[in-house]
């Protein structure tokens, strides 16, 4: 068994992805939800999360060891920078290995004037990660100028496949609405696929909906941060995404009882 298999099986479980990224700090700040870090991390755990994915900083400052996988998050840019879309990296794989981290993520924004920059040490990181048998996760979006529509499948599919072809273990990119059209990435993808969670959906059905309808589409999970940590009870939705990740519950199924 190889490190990299051993690590997968940290932040998987039985081979699906309930991520929480919590990453949103840095570009955001301290919004509802990412202010009291140990409490909001206990939460999702404790409602069966898979992983959790963070800045380094806030992983030194956990009171409390996560009971389930570390993923650390090695891409940055603020709202207030010329750019928000110009991704710098933040870290190496040698740091996350020193933080106890199961595995590493980077964040890419095809269609963006530094997207040549972001693809270099998206490649250059690949080639350390299997050095270190460290799992890559990649974030993949079309962003831009030259992007009309971020979640046209065409895009999507793009994104998807540069993020496999540079090395990714694991890609995460935008669901495209529909298990008929993601079906079209999933196949065009060769490692696996988590969707994104997007912004704050409206209501609890629209996130288990879409959690669903991934899951239809031959993903392996989903990388969840706002619908989850902005939620009145981050506990309860993680527990009604798990039973459709893990169980393969319907939405009405999960609806009728798990109380979120």
């Amino acid at each position: 068994m190889h490190g990299k298999e051993v690590r997968l099986n940290r932040i998987l479980r039985n081979g699906k992805a309930l991520i929480i990224p919590m990453d949103h700090g840095v570009s955001m700040g301290p919004v509802k939800g990412l202010v009291d870090m140990d409490d909001t991390v206990s939460k999702v755990v404790e409602g069966q999360a898979s992983a959790v994915l963070l800045h380094k900083g806030i992983i030194r400052s956990l009171k409390a060891v996560p009971s389930c996988g570390i993923i650390a998050h090695f891409s940055a840019s603020t709202a207030l920078g010329p750019d928000s879309n110009q991704k710098v990296r933040t870290g190496s794989v040698e740091e996350a290995i020193r933080l106890g981290a199961d595995a590493v993520s980077l964040h890419i924004n095809i269609g963006t004037e530094s997207e040549p920059e972001m693809l270099l040490k998206l490649g250059e990181f690949a080639d350390k990660c299997d050095k270190w048998q460290i799992p890559l996760i990649a974030m993949m979006y079309a962003r831009g100028k030259n992007v009309a529509d971020p979640i046209d499948p065409t895009n999507v599919a793009m994104v998807a496949r540069i993020g496999a072809e540079l090395g990714a273990d694991i890609v995460k990119c935008n669901y495209t609405g529909s298990p008929d059209t993601f079906k079209e990435i999933v196949a065009g993808c060769p490692v696996p696929i988590v969707i994104a969670g997007g912004a704050k959906a409206d209501t609890d059905r629209a996130v288990l909906e879409m959690v669903e309808g991934a899951m239809q589409s031959g993903c392996i999970g989903l990388t969840f941060g706002r619908n989850v940590f902005q939620h009145n009870n981050p506990t309860g939705i993680v527990k009604a995404i798990a039973k459709i990740v893990y169980e393969g519950w319907t939405v009405d199924e999960t609806l009728e009882v798990v109380t979120i």
